[in-house]
């Protein structure tokens, strides 16, 4: 490493002298957005400059890991869809095959730390601007650090240990070079370490970002719902901490909205039940958003086929009014293993086509059932329960008792799958949970017969392979177990 640090010094002094050499360096890691030479070292000159990198880091929103492929783990890398469509590299995710050289893969690292290094710019620079009230400030610090610990957030839950990238760099000298390099070829640091910078993230945001009512901003009961999903999936959960935040959210004034299509329709956006939600604005916003074309239609076979797991889970329950708000079928011109070509079903929770399509990184009913995990897990079966039946209720569906600890356990996940479907949920509660390669491993097709591919999940293939243009790009990179 010793080596590699000196030999990037030598590039570095010659970069200074010939402006270009070494260049391959720096082209290679998204974590800083460029190296360049600044007039007096001012990156955010004004108010205005600082509105512009604001809207830019809510820009990130619309980045094909937020708008797509946060779905394809969540839900089409789980037992409640089928990947679908037409994409070699994301066959790859949903048979558990994935490779280092996964393009698609290696777009999602791309995003998510060029999403950081866009909040970073925001958090490091932003004091700069001459004009801006301390109050904007701090709210746009706020807001930047809550979007930085999601996105470090998905990092570590896909990744394991992952880098950590606090500084966006914009010049490199003998007096920065050390914390420079660091940043351009950082390490993987400890899982713990990466949820302990989250967790600082997120009381950052509770302090200075803006209030509840900014549902479409990153605000302070946002930051309240990141941490007690955050203190539940770390590796020694902390169940006080979750019920904590949770009893925060919860008491926080939001209410189930009476009819569950409501949540989806478009016509009530920034609802009573809204904790955080993604502002879909048109075309010629920050956020077009185009997901909704990889998930509906019949056109050709989209992304993220209901399965059957997924239906059977509604019709069992009698759970009409979350089956019809979550899944819409068509006739289209071809079948595969798992429907027919008659009624073939379709996600529908994203069904606005004209770019303003919204989705939730936080609502109310999520956080009701994060609360009955963390009573299920701490004993409290019939106050786990008291939670789940509050969901269950929403939609006219029997409230349900359990006996025992394991049982709450298993009907929250249940209830959490026919919630939360389609929501990019799924993978990460199963693993959470304890419960992925025991359920993922028995995925069936339209015939009751189990996947082929079923028997390739595995311990190691619960995280991803860190990306091979990464490894050989930095040498302080390792690779994970089992790739």
């Amino acid at each position: 490493m010793k080596l590699f640090k000196n030999y990037f010094k030598i590039c570095t002094a010659l970069m200074v002298l010939f402006f270009s050499s070494c260049s391959n360096y720096l082209d290679t890691e998204p974590i800083t957005e460029e190296a360049t030479s600044l007039n007096n070292g001012i990156v955010i000159q004004d108010a205005a400059a600082a509105e512009s990198r604001m809207n830019a880091v809510y820009g990130t929103f619309g980045s094909g890991y937020w708008q797509l492929d946060y779905f394809l783990i969540g839900d089409g890398q789980s037992d409640n869809a089928y990947m679908g469509a037409d994409n070699p590299a994301i066959f790859q995710y949903e048979t558990y095959q994935m490779l280092s050289t996964n393009s698609q893969m290696k777009g999602d690292w791309n995003d998510l730390y060029n999403n950081i290094n866009t909040c970073n710019i925001v958090i490091n620079y932003v004091d700069q601007a001459t004009d801006l009230s301390t109050t904007r400030k701090n709210e746009m610090i706020g807001e930047a650090s809550l979007i930085r610990a999601l996105n470090h957030f998905q990092a570590v839950q896909l990744w394991g240990d992952c880098p950590i990238a606090k500084e966006a760099i914009f010049s490199i000298s003998s007096a920065n070079f050390d914390s420079a390099f660091n940043e351009l070829f950082p390490a993987r640091k400890p899982i713990d370490e990466v949820y302990a910078q989250i967790i600082a993230d997120c009381q950052v945001a509770i302090e200075k970002a803006p209030a509840a009512s900014n549902k479409f901003k990153a605000n302070k009961m946002a930051a309240n719902a990141l941490l007690a999903k955050v203190y539940a999936t770390m590796p020694n959960p902390d169940w006080t901490k979750v019920n904590q935040y949770c009893d925060v959210v919860i008491g926080g004034g939001y209410t189930l909205l009476p009819t569950f299509d409501h949540l989806f329709d478009s016509a009530h956006e920034g609802n009573a039940e809204s904790i955080w939600e993604i502002n879909g604005d048109g075309w010629s916003s920050p956020i077009g958003a185009w997901s909704t074309f990889m998930f509906l239609g019949t056109d050709w076979k989209k992304f993220n086929a209901p399965s059957h797991t997924l239906i059977q889970s509604f019709t069992s329950n009698g759970d009409t009014q979350r089956l019809t708000s979550t899944v819409t079928r068509e006739n289209v011109g071809w079948s595969d293993a798992y429907w027919s070509s008659t009624n073939y079903p379709f996600a529908y929770k994203m069904r606005d086509t004209d770019g303003k399509q919204n989705y939730y990184i936080a609502r109310l009913a999520d956080i009701l059932l994060l609360k009955a995990e963390a009573l299920a897990s701490t004993g409290d079966v019939a106050g786990a329960m008291t939670q789940v039946n509050r969901v269950r209720a929403r939609v006219g569906i029997a409230a349900i008792t359990v006996a025992t600890q394991s049982d709450a356990v298993n009907a929250i996940l249940q209830e959490r799958l026919m919630e939360l479907a389609f929501e990019g949920d799924r993978w990460f509660d199963l693993k959470r949970m304890g419960k992925a390669i025991e359920l993922l491993s028995q995925q069936k097709d339209g015939n009751g017969n189990v996947l082929p591919f079923a028997s390739n999940i595995n311990q190691n293939r619960l995280l991803w392979p860190i990306p091979q243009d990464k490894l050989d790009a930095n040498g302080q990179l390792v690779q994970n177990p089992g790739y």
